[in-house]
């Protein structure tokens, strides 16, 4: 049966497993200094948890800017807002969800990264396939340092 309503917000998730139980997993998100040791390139500052003052740069992507942390609910999820172009919010933001799940008696876990609110423009899609890229680089890059302690990120778009 096909859906014929109108396409009002574009969304994408992406997914992968890491060799590590939920909670390591979950800190190696949330955690700004281990953040910075595979992701944010120019660093991170604040914890990823309601309330504080959260900036990410990224020196392949010039230029800092603050994350909102929504809601966080160790080790299970966090969600986060940053603006974006091209977005359905009122606000100018994207919504990025991070779900951490537990695998094989939690010698696993299963960390799902969803973003919401982008307009479904020529733009729109230019900027949710631009951060599907980078979620998904951000994924592999995070396996690679939980697992093995190698920063795959380093000179990867520069």
């Amino acid at each position: 049966m096909a859906d014929d309503s109108p396409l009002t917000e574009l969304t994408f998730s992406v997914s992968g497993h890491v060799a590590r139980p939920r909670a390591q997993v979950y800190e190696a998100v949330a955690d700004p200094e281990q953040l910075s040791k595979y992701f944010t390139t120019g660093g991170a500052r604040g914890r990823l948890e309601p309330g504080s003052d959260v900036t990410w740069d990224f020196h392949d992507f010039p230029g800092a800017f603050p994350v909102t942390v929504v809601d966080a609910d160790p080790p299970r999820r966090i969600v986060v807002e940053w603006d974006g172009s091209a977005t359905t919010s009122a606000t100018g933001t994207t919504t990025t969800t991070f779900e951490f799940e537990p695998v094989d008696d939690d010698t696993r876990t299963r960390v799902s990264i969803t973003e919401s609110s982008w307009q479904p423009t020529e733009e729109g899609a230019k900027n949710a396939f631009g951060n599907c890229m980078g979620w998904t680089g951000m994924l592999a890059a995070l396996k690679v340092w939980v697992e093995h302690g190698i920063n795959l990120r380093d000179g990867f778009y520069k």
